[in-house]
């Protein structure tokens, strides 16, 4: 537990290190992979070039802060923290490196404001949120390697076979290569995929598992990337699965991840509604395909957002679902082709708006999972609001600051990921 005094000072600084906190997070990070540039690879660089990750921490260091003296408000971002960071092997060592360097960006950024006794202050909370997450990490990882054919660290896999999915989405149909048993995961988990290769000299990234689980393999569906300009580092991985990577080849995967998931002991029989927006479908689609299996009492409405049918990925998956009397689907294309409409490759034209979700969704209390670009999530997020669906109703999974899906609602803890 924190003492009084210093929880004191943490909420007295909150609104000077909220003013200031994107500021110490860039100076934070530039310091650690200087000093301390082993823990650069497990940083997702376009992350880090496109400021996300900067704005990421920024949000959780508000969040835990504002709520210091009510810990048990930071329990989905702690999660969320943990998960991800089980994901990429972060260790118990790794936490004093990031409290050092924290310190000191606080320390380079406030100047003469940040005391002694106001950098020891920050330093208690730092060493008791560590250890809050050091323990949940543990777990998870202890889960991994007792849950039957799971593991920890990284697991060489082969890539069965590879399916075009659109012009711009590739799947991946991954088997052990020892031909192990693989680990069951949770539906909206994710990977977490390992290139070893000169050519890809880059950070893991996590993939969303877009199949059933117990299927007897893992299936990843991979957007292919373009960088916004030439100096950017976005699509690296990616590329290189759709180009370099062959059936045949071997990958290295890290075990299933991830809190965005589908849990029908909370659900209970409420319907479930699923929005997709672009590759936002792939989580999406792995808990629809795990209902259709599992022939769930629940009722499915399934909408999926894409520009065109070019773009449009795993379409042939929605439309099996749709063969389910307790499925609605709806497709909708808001820059579609000349004969998109007239040859029933979509159902509507437009875009995912107030009106059209009034008239479609279910009336009674439903569960919500949505996952997309960040217009569409921030669109879905105040609609669904509008329309009076409780906070607790509303599941999504977002790289970045809460804030920035649930503006003007931001009553949330921010979190962030690596």
């Amino acid at each position: 537990m924190l003492s009084a005094k210093t929880i004191e000072i943490v909420k007295t600084i909150t609104p000077a290190v909220a003013a200031n906190a994107e500021a110490i997070t860039r100076n934070f990070y530039l310091r650690m992979f200087k000093e301390d540039p082993e823990v650069k690879a497990f940083f997702n660089q376009a992350h880090q070039h496109s400021g996300g990750q900067q704005k990421a921490l920024a949000g959780a260091i508000c969040a835990y802060f504002t709520h210091i003296d009510n810990l048990a408000a930071l329990g989905p971002a702690v999660e969320l923290i943990a998960q991800k960071h089980c994901s990429l092997g972060i260790a118990p060592e790794h936490y004093p490196i990031v409290g050092k360097h924290l310190l000191a960006a606080i320390q380079d950024v406030m100047g003469d404001a940040a005391t002694d006794e106001i950098i020891d202050a920050v330093a208690e909370a730092y060493q008791l949120l560590a250890t809050v997450c050091i323990d949940r990490e543990k777990q998870i990882y202890a889960q991994q390697r007792q849950t039957p054919g799971g593991w920890n660290g990284y697991r060489e896999f082969i890539v069965d076979k590879k399916v075009r999915e659109s012009d711009v989405v590739t799947s991946l149909y991954l088997r052990p290569a020892d031909q192990g048993e693989i680990a069951t995961y949770r539906p909206g988990q994710y990977i977490t995929v390992k290139v070893d290769d000169p050519q890809c000299p880059t950070s893991p990234r996590n993939y969303s598992l877009s199949d059933r689980p117990d299927c007897g393999h893992y299936r990843i569906s991979v957007k292919r990337e373009v960088a916004p300009h030439d100096k950017a580092p976005a699509g690296i991985i990616s590329n290189y699965l759709h180009d370099q990577i062959a059936p045949g080849a071997t990958l290295k995967l890290g075990p299933p991840c991830g809190e965005f998931v589908l849990d029908p002991e909370l659900i209970g029989d409420r319907p479930i509604v699923l929005l997709a927006g672009g590759i936002g479908v792939t989580p999406l689609m792995a808990m629809a395909k795990w209902l259709h299996k599992n022939q769930s009492d629940n009722r499915l409405y399934f909408l999926q957002a894409a520009r065109n049918s070019q773009v449009h990925a795993l379409r042939d998956d929605l439309l099996s679902l749709a063969e389910n009397d307790r499925a609605r689907t709806l497709v909708i294309y808001d820059q579609p082709l000349d004969d998109d409409l007239a040859t029933g490759k979509c159902d509507r034209v437009g875009i995912v708006d107030e009106t059209l979700l009034r008239q479609w969704l279910p009336k009674e209390d439903a569960e919500f999972f949505f996952c997309g670009p960040k217009v569409f999530m921030q669109t879905v997020y105040s609609q669904l609001k509008n329309l009076g669906v409780d906070e607790s109703r509303l599941h999504f999974e977002f790289f970045g600051p809460r804030q920035e899906i649930s503006l003007p609602y931001a009553d949330d803890p921010m979190v962030a990921s690596v």
